[in-house]
């Protein structure tokens, strides 16, 4: 499996290109009169800069689910318009006795080592610039890998790898074969809704996440690391296409769990879902310690939905209809 990931290894699979909120679609097969979708949205939660004081400290809000109890101290990279600015979540020492147990979102505040608004202003910083973590790629004993944003950057490198398979096996589709890096799903799934009403796809296959819950963490303990994808039952999940993803997997000997939801699935599943039509399928990679800076995957569940992804969509049949009878 590939560790690198993103536009540049896409180009090296397919032609990609990219629509004007910045969704990039990598498009290969030679039907496109019948559109197969793999979709992984590429945004990661982050913080808008709300305020800079006349001291130069940034205030922030959330771009997402961003979780302020991890915040304090964590280093940052600020993202203005003259380039990359460092800087630091300050927070007060312990020896602080009256400091609050927890930590408010209104209390955050950025530290990049000027003295007044001005400095910060020259650098490139003003309201609404976007601030992220800068925790990155590490591996974690034999079987794990760890990072920022494998919500969902993971689900990225899964349909690169589709991709790459693809091509290496001379596999030639007999459809019109789209892998999304979309944008917008942390706050609303909105680029997938974008990307459905562009491609217009007669099936999507969703990738994203889920939650590992074997470590002390969690309380519920329904999918652990290494038991391969997890599959999702949902309104918006088309129930003869999941049956269709089932016969694959266990056909295939590819490890899988189920999963149910009576509602939305809070991915991108829904936004093909409807309003569209779309017959949709999700397949979810369980994670440890979803939107921290230490989100953490199993090696064998990656290779797994690579395989189960990669193995429905070559036994696509041009037109197949997934429509109840």
């Amino acid at each position: 499996m590939d560790k690198k990931f993103g536009l540049k290894k896409q180009k090296k699979y397919a032609k990609v290109t990219t629509d004007n909120y910045g969704n990039a679609y990598a498009v290969t097969g030679n039907n496109p009169k019948y559109t197969v979708i793999m979709d992984a949205h590429g945004d990661e939660i982050s913080w808008y800069v709300s305020k800079i004081s006349k001291e130069g400290f940034l205030s922030v809000i959330r771009n997402g689910g961003s979780d302020q109890q991890i915040a304090p101290s964590m280093r940052v990279n600020i993202w203005g318009t003259k380039g990359k600015v460092e800087g630091i979540f300050g927070h007060p020492a312990i020896h602080i006795h009256d400091r609050p147990d927890k930590v408010k979102l209104d209390s955050l505040f950025i530290d990049i080592g000027v003295s007044s608004d001005t400095e910060a202003k020259e650098m490139g910083i003003e309201v609404g610039t976007v601030a992220t973590f800068q925790d990155g790629y590490m591996e974690l004993g034999k079987n794990f890998i760890v990072g920022r944003s494998l919500d969902d950057k993971i689900g990225g490198t899964i349909t690169i790898e589709v991709l790459k398979k693809l091509k290496e096996n001379n596999i030639d589709l007999p459809f019109q074969l789209i892998a999304i890096n979309s944008v917008q799903e942390e706050i609303g799934l909105r680029g997938a809704e974008m990307a459905a009403r562009k491609a217009k796809p007669d099936v999507a296959f969703i990738i994203d996440v889920t939650h590992e819950d074997s470590s002390p963490a969690y309380k519920n303990k329904e999918h652990k690391a290494g038991d391969g994808v997890v599959l999702t039952v949902a309104p918006a999940v088309h129930n003869n296409l999941l049956d269709y993803v089932k016969k694959i997997g266990t056909d295939n000997s590819i490890k899988y769990t189920m999963q149910a939801s009576s509602s939305y699935t809070g991915t991108n599943t829904d936004s093909y879902a409807y309003p569209r039509g779309c017959p949709s399928v999700l397949l979810s990679l369980p994670l440890r310690y979803m939107h921290t800076t230490v989100e953490t995957v199993h090696v064998d569940d990656i290779q797994a939905t690579i395989d189960l992804l990669y193995l429905s969509i070559i036994n696509l049949a041009a037109g197949q209809s997934f429509k109840y009878e």
